[in-house]
């Protein structure tokens, strides 16, 4: 089913007895797609002729539902061989945040996935991110190994100097403490980047 019909769907739902159509169409114009018109910040979904505040917070809430079954999906099983869900749920979380955003998936020996942390959030193009932290948390749940995960805002996932340093950083802090890095991702709206896929790590 095209992107178009679901959103006019969707709408249907929310706004009973109205023609919706003229409405999905103006939000596939801004927007693009479903999952970036479901993603959009709630003062950019306002902003749309026929959208009120209630309408923008019933988007927001399918996109919390959609988040929240990608991420089930990852739970209860080894995360490094449900890879493709691992993605989608990655994309899904942070491709179109518009600041970036630097999160920890913490696994135990059997890879099983002990907590999904967003460490630390930042501007559009920079992060603040703490080695020492984020191994220190990793004691905390006593996780055995980690998958690094943040965003490019600007939609390119390539690997920035900065990103390639950083992850050495961690890395190495990492190491001295027996506790492994399994891959380094960088998601934008272009796709997704794995370090271990490019021979960063």
């Amino acid at each position: 089913m095209p992107d178009y019909e679901i959103l006019e769907l969707v709408l249907t739902t929310i706004l009973p007895r109205r023609d919706v159509k003229p409405l999905a169409k103006a939000l596939m114009a801004k927007f693009g797609g479903f999952a970036d018109a479901i993603g959009a910040p709630i003062e950019q979904l306002i902003e749309c002729d026929g959208i009120r505040h209630a309408t923008a917070i019933q988007l927001k809430v399918i996109e919390a539902a959609a988040l929240r079954l990608s991420k089930t999906r990852l739970m209860h099983r080894p995360v490094l061989s449900s890879w493709n869900a691992l993605l989608d749920y990655c994309a899904a979380a942070m491709a179109r945040s518009p600041q970036e955003e630097f999160r920890v998936l913490f696994l135990d020996r059997k890879n099983m996935l002990i907590a999904d942390e967003v460490q630390s959030r930042g501007t559009v193009d920079h992060t603040p991110v703490y080695p020492r932290e984020i191994v220190r948390r990793a004691l905390e749940l006593s996780a055995s190994s980690m998958i690094l995960v943040h965003n490019h805002p600007s939609g390119d996932p390539t690997p920035s100097r900065a990103d390639i340093e950083m992850t050495r950083e961690i890395m190495q802090a990492a190491k001295a403490l027996r506790i492994a890095v399994h891959d380094h991702l960088v998601v934008g709206r272009g796709g997704t980047a794995s370090f271990k896929a490019l021979g960063l790590l």
